[in-house]
């Protein structure tokens, strides 16, 4: 499911864009991870700090969390033994901002 790491001047086709995009959404395709994302807008978190607030197991909690780091969603760095997690694309933070506020002003 990751996407393949392209050089910033290579020219990308139409058919490469859609490929892109179609992994992103693949990615982000799962409430869980939507939340994740909208915790980790407000600063990076560890995997304690994730479970304390989404109800949900941490091998479960693992797996997304891998999910969006190897789509390129997130970062993550080490710090002792606690790994914690970032946003590492704006473009995505965005883009799910934009839909779940759409989603909720229809639903008013």
């Amino acid at each position: 499911m990751a996407t393949k790491p392209r050089k910033k001047s290579a020219a990308v086709t139409e058919d490469e864009v859609f490929d892109i995009a179609a992994d992103l959404f693949r990615a982000m395709a799962a409430p869980m991870r939507l939340k994740i994302v909208s915790l980790l807008c407000n600063g990076e978190k560890n995997v304690s700090e994730l479970l304390a607030e989404i109800d949900t197991t941490q091998p479960n909690m693992s797996q997304h969390l891998n999910t969006l780091y190897q789509a390129g969603v997130l970062a993550r760095r080490r710090d002792g033994v606690s790994i914690y997690y970032s946003i590492a694309n704006e473009t995505v933070v965005a883009l799910c901002r934009s839909i779940c506020v759409q989603i909720a002003i229809e639903q008013e």
